[in-house]
């Protein structure tokens, strides 16, 4: 019996063999391989039919979801229109019924028009461009082989993308030369406002090592971390595949890139004429180093992994030198690139020729990551942390802390997917962003899918099961919310199905129910059926419409229990109605300002279960947790307080205002809610007021605690003479 193998998950094809730029860096013609000669110039269609019959045979001997293919070359876009759609189509034969298809083309953009455009919307074909910047950066290599700049061509193919076919555009990949200016280089990105960037080491070896001036040991590093320190500053305005691997595999997760971390290697290079190579990069090594001398024609994918060059690097830390296994660094770095490892006579067992580079590079990301793991930087105008501090703050103060507690959200669900395996969930985020982020931004920042990403992020290695098998539910509802075709094996929560911020389908006893979701809607396959949300057993999230505020009244959410109080499961139809009524009537007695102030970040609202006073959580901005049974004014009273309380908390996760203090934390928060009701308190409560002002205030605090401190008991103090005086 033969031992169990690694299956390919990524096929790298390669349907032409020609390139129309002479980039000088370029690892196919470039470097010391040179079996691009013999190649057909393009793949012919027996050949790509063979491929994909093959790709559709390994997908289903190794029970596959999902596989991700890639058109390559060469440029691909020399193959032309009609070949290509001829072999999208043959893939997606194949695939069909056996495993979802993930189909991408990476190109340099020249040749990149509308009607390639219009042909890989029809074949659902994502497009990556390869630029290095700005003009200057780009025109260091990536030039005609007359010489001629292809900068103004590049640009104008990903402004097409950008600005007219949104959903095609995957990202860009950048090759890193030190030579440039790392800051430009990044702007020139950012305003291509791509959904991802690749940054990419420029492949050299032991024997042929990389530019690098004289004393400076970690120059690749050095001009990494500055493009990481700024992309950190401005929000991490788009994914950067190489920081976010290094910060993942540092929490325990998996690295997105084969350049990194210990993931055993799961891709495979098809050329034109069929055979099966290693990865491209190996062309830097030495002449043949790539090859497998297996084919298509003669030999199945299961076979090319068995062959040793793949097994080499499937072995994780085994196949590392001694050196690399004994770094603490490793899981990490996981030995960088193989190709860059390679050296005249030992072959691949040596450190990578970016070893110190890695080496740094790691160590300040995973830092920073430490010392701020959750919120990059955002600024806090002066003036709206007065505002703040007055208790009455105004819409435009409260959409101050919404952009920061996006920021927390999104970085709090990529941190549970790094401790969560489920890669083909995470794929689905990933084409859903690409897609419609606004949409997504909008699904990540739900109150209680921040909840669920915190439990999931705090659990780390120690995550619940069920708790790692919502990230399916929330990919699902992705989907939904942009408009993909996908199905998806979600996991039962006791006899639901939960779709967040949707709603529950009852299942019985399944443990996973399937989900398929298409043009905006879905079904959940139960007992054989395909049931929708017209479904009986469907619970839909119900809606909230009054004063001009637009609420989810959410009770089926299995996440929403992160308030403490006890929360009440699905309310009847008239108890929901009743409920709804009271806090409709509660919104309209609000003052203008109020409601406005609310509008901007409350989304949520949850009924409690035997309560007496509201709650909120800082793990779940904009959802507010009320008891059943209250009058309109005596919700209105706790929807202010425990509004004002949230947003305090958003005010904490930004600013120190308390040198760390948890008790004068809680006190400050107290204060807060009570100051926002200071018209409605009982004396007791206003002692209880002024008391913990007084506390507050009654040690050392940060510059920003003692402003915000002292315009807080100012703005009690006007409170408490108004109310003496009878005036509101």
């Amino acid at each position: 019996m033969q031992p169990p193998i690694a299956p390919f998950r990524q096929f790298v094809v390669k349907v032409a063999s020609r390139c129309d730029l002479a980039c000088d860096h370029c690892y196919v013609y470039e470097h010391a391989d040179t079996s691009w000669r013999g190649r057909p110039v393009v793949m012919s269609d027996e050949t790509a039919i063979r491929v994909a019959n093959r790709i559709a045979e390994h997908a289903d001997e190794h029970h596959l979801e999902a596989v991700h293919v890639v058109f390559h070359g060469g440029e691909p876009l020399l193959a032309g229109i009609g070949r290509l759609r001829r072999f999208a189509r043959a893939l997606r034969r194949a695939a069909e019924g056996v495993c979802d298809l993930d189909l991408h083309i990476h190109t340099n953009g020249v040749l990149l028009s509308r009607a390639f455009c219009d042909m890989f919307t029809d074949e659902g074909v994502k497009v990556g461009v390869s630029i290095d910047g700005d003009r200057p950066a780009n025109d260091l290599h990536r030039r005609y082989a007359n010489g001629r700049s292809s900068y103004d061509q590049v640009v104008k193919a990903i402004t097409l993308l950008r600005d007219h076919y949104p959903h095609l555009y995957a990202g860009l990949l950048c090759t890193v030369d030190i030579r440039n200016d790392p800051v430009a280089v990044y702007e020139a990105l950012v305003e291509l406002r791509p959904p991802r960037v690749d940054f990419l080491l420029p492949h050299a070896t032991w024997d042929h090592p990389p530019l690098r001036p004289a004393g400076r040991d970690t120059a690749y590093a050095d001009w990494l971390i500055t493009v990481h320190d700024r992309w950190r500053a401005d929000g991490r305005p788009m994914q950067v595949r190489m920081f976010d691997s290094i910060i993942l595999s540092a929490l325990g997760g998996e690295s997105q890139s084969e350049s990194l971390g210990t993931r055993p290697s799961d891709l495979v290079v098809v050329e034109t004429d069929g055979t099966y190579e290693q990865a491209d990069s190996l062309k830097t090594a030495y002449d043949g180093a790539p090859a497998t001398g297996l084919d298509a024609s003669r030999h199945s994918l299961s076979e090319a992994a068995r062959h040793p060059g793949f097994a080499a690097r499937q072995s994780g830390l085994a196949s590392l030198a001694e050196s690399c296994r004994r770094c603490p660094l490793v899981t990490s770095c996981g030995g960088g690139l193989y190709a860059h490892r390679h050296r005249t006579g030992s072959g691949f067992a040596n450190p990578s020729v970016y070893c110190a580079d890695l080496f740094r590079l790691i160590s300040h990301l995973t830092a920073s990551e430490r010392r701020s793991p959750v919120a990059p930087v955002h600024e806090l105008p002066v003036a709206t942390l007065d505002a703040l501090a007055s208790g009455r703050p105004a819409a435009a103060d409260i959409a101050h802390l919404s952009a920061p507690q996006l920021s927390r959200a999104r970085q709090a669900v990529r941190r549970a997917a790094a401790v969560i395996t489920d890669r083909r969930s995470w794929s689905i985020l990933v084409d859903a962003e690409r897609t419609d982020r606004a949409a997504v931004d909008d699904l990540l920042s739900h109150p209680y899918v921040h909840a669920w990403a915190a439990r999931c992020a705090a659990a780390g290695p120690a995550l619940d099961p069920a708790d790692a098998g919502h990230l399916a539910a929330v990919a699902a509802v992705a989907a939904v919310r942009t408009g993909l075709a996908v199905k998806v094996a979600v996991p039962a929560a006791g006899t639901f199905v939960h779709l967040p911020g949707l709603g529950r389908m009852r299942t019985g006893g399944q443990e996973h129910a399937e989900v398929e979701v298409h043009d905006g809607s879905f079904a959940v396959r139960v007992d054989g059926r395909w049931l929708s949300e017209d479904s009986p057993l469907w619970e839909p999230v119900r809606l909230i419409e009054a004063a001009g505020l637009r609420l989810f009244l959410d009770d089926v959410d299995p996440y929403r229990a992160c308030h403490g109080p006890a929360v009440e499961d699905r309310l009847t139809d008239e108890a929901a109605a009743v409920w709804s009524e009271v806090t409709g009537a509660a919104l309209a007695s609000l003052p203008g300002d109020r409601r406005a102030a609310m509008r901007t970040a409350l989304r949520v609202l949850t009924p409690l279960a035997d309560a007496t006073a509201g709650a909120s959580s800082r793990a779940a901005y904009g959802a507010l947790a009320l008891p059943l049974g209250t009058d309109p004014g005596t919700a209105a009273r706790l929807l202010v307080e425990h509004f004002h309380r949230a947003q305090l908390g958003a005010l904490l996760d930004l600013l120190d205002l308390t040198g760390g203090d948890a008790d004068r934390e809680r006190l400050l928060t107290d204060a807060y809610g009570l100051l926002a009701v200071a018209d409605s308190l009982t004396q007791a409560e206003q002692d209880r007021l002024t008391w913990a002002i007084g506390r507050i205030a009654d040690g050392a605090l940060p510059a920003p605690g003692r402003r915000f401190a002292a315009r807080l008991a100012g703005a009690a103090a006007d409170r408490t003479a108004q109310v003496a005086s009878g005036r509101r």
